[in-house]
């Protein structure tokens, strides 16, 4: 029976995966297996050592100590792409409403209330205030093509626009997925040259933060539009507001409200609402269960933000024993393993072994059940941090 602890409201939908015959589910529970999140704040939050894995139903995981996990073992998991559509529609909304002031132009008719008759002569003659601009033939800068961007930069297309794409780091499965009219940007700044509205979709990190700032600005088009539902960090609030200013910016619209930004006419805060939906929630907390599931019943590790990626695809052999272990990644510890296994004589049929930074794992299926001796051998191994076993 596992135990899983829920740090949050989770979608029921989501955890009606787990079958109830070998899971229990409670948000107070005494050593747990692993934990599903959404916004908890655990960065100070002292786990149970019984504690396998974490997953996100989201994203990012600014909420989760990664760092301290890994050195545990500790394997998170993240739902990259379950909520993209949900992201993807608001930023779509974002480019229109950064386009056409069409919320001043609402509060506008909302002052006419009481004028009875007169509303419709006074709306006519008042919408010259509110000429925005159309996005058909603009250029759309799209920052980060994964999941979310990729998405962004096709529906673009499909509205009509031009569509310059930049993302050093692109996989294959989203260049596949990308449509063929996006172009390619060599550097941030051949992407801010053109576009007429520009929207970043990339993790915040050491080298991201302040991504839009005074300097990246000055390489930017007159009357450039800026679009952030990813990270709050990736702009610099004071260098853009200065740019509005200036005139230099015509628009920004965030997911990430501060104080410095509200009252500012050309700019449009939303308390982050990107996968503020209940397909988005949905979604996530489907595909987190799935990967606790793939992860403490067969060992296998997908979409880790700590971990490699590493699956064995075949069957744990009848009678025999899955040994799924985490070690610092140095050189000589697989040989280890195999020796104890060998002196204990289990027979080794199938082992995968992946490494991702200081951390990597292992897969190792054996004929025959492992026995308590042969798991201390194994954990007093130099640089071993921790040994699970999965009976067939």
């Amino acid at each position: 029976m596992f135990k899983i602890q829920t740090l949050d409201r989770i979608s029921a939908k989501g955890l009606d995966n787990f079958p109830r015959d070998d899971y229990e589910i409670a948000s107070e529970i005494v050593r747990p297996d692993a934990i599903l999140v959404r916004s908890h704040d655990m960065l100070s939050m002292e786990l149970d050592p019984s504690v396998k894995a974490i997953a996100r139903a989201g994203a990012g995981v600014n909420n989760i100590p990664v760092k301290d996990l890994s050195q545990k073992g500790i394997v998170v998991f993240n739902t990259p792409g379950a909520n993209s559509n949900a992201v993807k529609e608001l930023v779509i909304l974002s480019l229109l409403i950064a386009s056409r002031p069409v919320i001043a132009a609402n509060k506008w008719v909302e002052t006419l209330a009481g004028k009875g008759a007169e509303i419709a002569t006074l709306a006519e003659k008042g919408k010259k205030n509110f000429i925005g601009q159309e996005v058909k033939g603009k250029t759309l800068g799209v920052i980060g093509l994964g999941a979310i961007g990729a998405q962004v930069a096709n529906t673009a297309i499909e509205l009509g626009m031009n569509v310059i794409g930049y993302d050093p780091f692109l996989s294959v499965d989203a260049a596949w997925s990308l449509n063929h009219e996006v172009k390619h940007a060599e550097t941030l700044d051949t992407l801010f040259a053109k576009s007429d509205y520009i929207t970043v979709h990339v993790p915040e990190t050491p080298d991201t933060k302040g991504l839009i700032n005074a300097n990246t600005i000055k390489n930017m088009k007159n009357g450039v539009r800026i679009i952030n539902i990813a990270r709050g960090g990736l702009v610099n609030n004071e260098d853009v507001l200065a740019a509005i200013n200036s005139g230099k910016i015509a628009a920004l619209v965030t997911d990430f409200a501060a104080e410095e930004l509200l009252g500012n006419d050309k700019v449009i805060c939303m308390p982050h609402l990107g996968a503020s939906t209940p397909e988005a929630e949905e979604n996530c907390a489907v595909m987190a269960v799935k990967e606790l599931r793939d992860f403490l019943e067969a060992g296998n590790i997908e979409h880790s933000v700590n971990f490699p990626k590493c699956k064995l695809d075949s069957e744990i052999p009848a009678g025999g024993t899955r040994l799924c272990i985490c070690n610092k990644n140095v050189s000589g510890v697989v040989s280890k393993f195999t020796s104890v296994l060998g002196d204990a004589k289990f027979n080794i049929a199938s082992m995968i072994n992946q490494n991702r930074n200081d951390l990597a794992y292992n897969l190792i299926d054996v004929d025959g059940k492992i026995d308590d001796e042969t798991v201390a051998k194994l954990q007093k191994i130099d640089g071993v941090i921790s040994v699970r076993l999965i009976f067939a």
